[in-house]
Order: structure tokens, then C-alpha cells, then sequence
């Protein structure tokens, strides 16, 4: 197995060195390394250059992590790549739960993040209009090249959500997925920052994007997107109540999601015409090639 590792970073410094200390020490020598940094404004580009175990820096000038993903598979050369956020480090058993997976004839695998924000289901398939389709977490993953390349990487149309895209369109193109509690990666530096909150405009434009490009403007996706914003309204309502959110931040969230989600709607429609093929892609790795601001290649 020729491994790529993608790393994304976005002014994560501390936590990236730990990061990449870690895949020093637990793959093999000739595991491919990438840096995929930006933009970033605390120093990553100094410390990443000074070290002899990344193969590539790449710096980019957009906060999305889909750009990140794509600049860093257009880099990499392995018939595995592996996408890593910046801010987790692999485990021991990591290397081995990627090789074993990919030598049994899995197409993607995916593992727990210990201190990871996901909140879906990674070991379980759901039905999504028919379709079986099992999520995993962008942050800690491996694909088959061949998989990426049928898929053409990540759709960068997406501020969040990316790898739920992904995952519906490798479902679409009958691609299996699996999850291995031993490929875990983890927090190893504290951060005294936290996560944000959701933001739901970004949060239901991407859903409803992502349902109508895949699936087409079909009963149960309306269903979908009314049964969630029901749901979040009457869990908002609660927070008001409780004291935690006031009344003006509610309303301002509802305004949000109706008007995220209808233009996520459209949008989605749009990509589905603009690829009939069943890739679903739109906005791949093969659309642009300006992504890279800078690359720093010591292969």
C-alpha cells in the first residue's frame, strides 16, 4: 500500500505538530505527507517548512475544508489517500487498521475522533430515498484512489457538510464503506478556544444542497428538510424557554434556515443538471486548478 496523508490545518499550529509528530512516529517512512495550510496567520508555514518529514506544503487563500481536500489530493501521489484534520493525531493501531482494510477490499474506512464533532451515525447505514448510505467522518478517513478519482474529490461548492456529500455519492456509485474502531486519531494538545456553534444558515443550505443534487426534488427529501427544521425550531423554542437563546436570535436562526435552505434548494437543483452523470460533482478536483496560492514539493 502507497499511502498520501492530507493534512488540513487553519492557524492549528500547536495541534499539528503533535499531529504530525504522531504520523512520523506511527506509519511507515515512505508514507506520503501533505500539508494543505490556510489560510493560516500564526506561523504554520515557518514550522512546516523546517520540518523534513512533510513531502509537500500547499497554501491556499480559502476557508473551506472541501478546497483543502482536493488541493491536497491533486498533490498526492499513493494509491491510499487519507484525509486528516490538522488538529487530531493518529493513533498506534492507526497505519494497521487503514492497510488491513484496504488489503480486504474495502473502497472507504473511516474511525473514531476522539473529541470530533460529528453527531451522525458512522457505523450504521440509513436509508436516504432508497438509497443505503453510510456516513463517515471527513476528519479521520481513507479512500481507495480509485474512488476519489471516480468521484472527482470533494464538492467545493459545500462550506460544511462535505464528506455527508460524499458519502451519498459513493453510495450512488455502489462503493462500500466501513468503520474500524482501531483507526482512531485524537486530541493530543488542549486548546483553550472550544468549537463554534452551528452556524444554520451554512448548516441547511448544505443539507438541502446536497439531498436535491443527489436525489432530485422528490417527496422524502422535502420531508427531510421539513421533519429537521421542525425539529430544530421546536428544540430552539426549549432554549428560549430555558433562557439560553433569546427570542430575536431565534426568529434571526429561522430566517436562516428558510432562507439557506431554499437557496441550497436551487443551488442543488442547478448541480444536478449541471452533472447528470452519477457522480454528482459539479465543483471537483477537476473544475479548477488554481486552489494552490503556493507549493513548497521536496519529492
Amino acid at each position: 500500500m502507497e499511502l498520501s496523508v492530507v493534512v488540513s490545518t487553519l492557524n492549528d499550529r500547536e495541534r499539528l505538530l503533535s499531529c504530525l509528530d504522531a504520523l512520523a512516529e506511527r506509519t511507515p517512512p515512505g508514507t506520503e505527507i501533505i500539508v494543505v495550510n490556510g489560510p493560516s496567520s500564526d506561523g504554520t508555514t515557518g514550522v512546516v517548512r523546517d520540518r523534513s518529514d512533510v513531502d509537500v506544503l500547499v497554501e491556499i487563500s480559502e476557508r473551506n475544508p472541501n478546497v483543502s481536500r482536493n488541493a491536497g489530493l491533486r498533490a498526492a501521489t499513493g494509491d491510499v489517500v487519507a484525509f486528516l484534520d490538522g488538529e487530531y493525531a493518529v493513533d498506534h493501531s492507526w497505519y494497521d487498521a487503514v492497510e488491513r482494510s484496504i488489503d480486504d477490499g474495502i473502497d472507504v474506512v473511516s474511525g473514531p475522533v476522539t473529541g470530533g464533532g460529528t453527531d451522525y451515525d458512522l457505523e450504521n447505514p440509513r436509508t436516504v430515498a432508497g438509497r443505503s448510505v453510510t456516513h463517515f467522518d471527513g476528519d479521520n478517513v481513507a479512500f481507495d484512489r480509485t474512488v476519489l478519482d471516480a468521484l472527482d474529490g470533494f464538492d467545493e461548492y459545500l462550506a460544511v457538510g462535505g464528506e455527508r456529500d460524499c458519502a451519498h455519492r459513493v453510495a450512488g456509485l455502489g462503493f462500500d464503506v466501513a468503520w474500524d474502531a482501531e483507526m482512531a486519531a485524537r486530541c493530543e494538545v488542549g486548546t483553550d478556544g472550544g468549537r463554534t456553534g452551528d452556524d444554520w444558515g451554512d448548516t441547511y443550505r448544505s443539507r438541502s444542497y446536497r439531498l436535491a443534487k443527489n436525489y432530485g426534488l422528490r417527496p422524502s427529501v422535502v420531508g427531510r428538510l421539513l421533519g429537521g427544521a421542525l425539529r430544530d425550531g421546536f428544540s430552539g423554542v426549549r432554549d428560549v424557554v430555558s433562557g439560553d437563546v433569546t427570542p430575536t436570535d431565534w426568529l434571526s436562526n429561522g430566517g436562516a434556515v428558510f432562507a439557506n435552505g431554499a437557496r441550497g434548494l436551487r443551488d442543488g437543483l442547478r448541480a444536478r443538471w449541471a452533472d447528470r452523470s452519477a457522480q454528482r460533482n459539479p465543483n471537483g478536483v477537476s473544475v479548477r486548478h488554481d486552489r494552490a496560492v503556493r507549493m513548497y514539493d521536496r519529492r
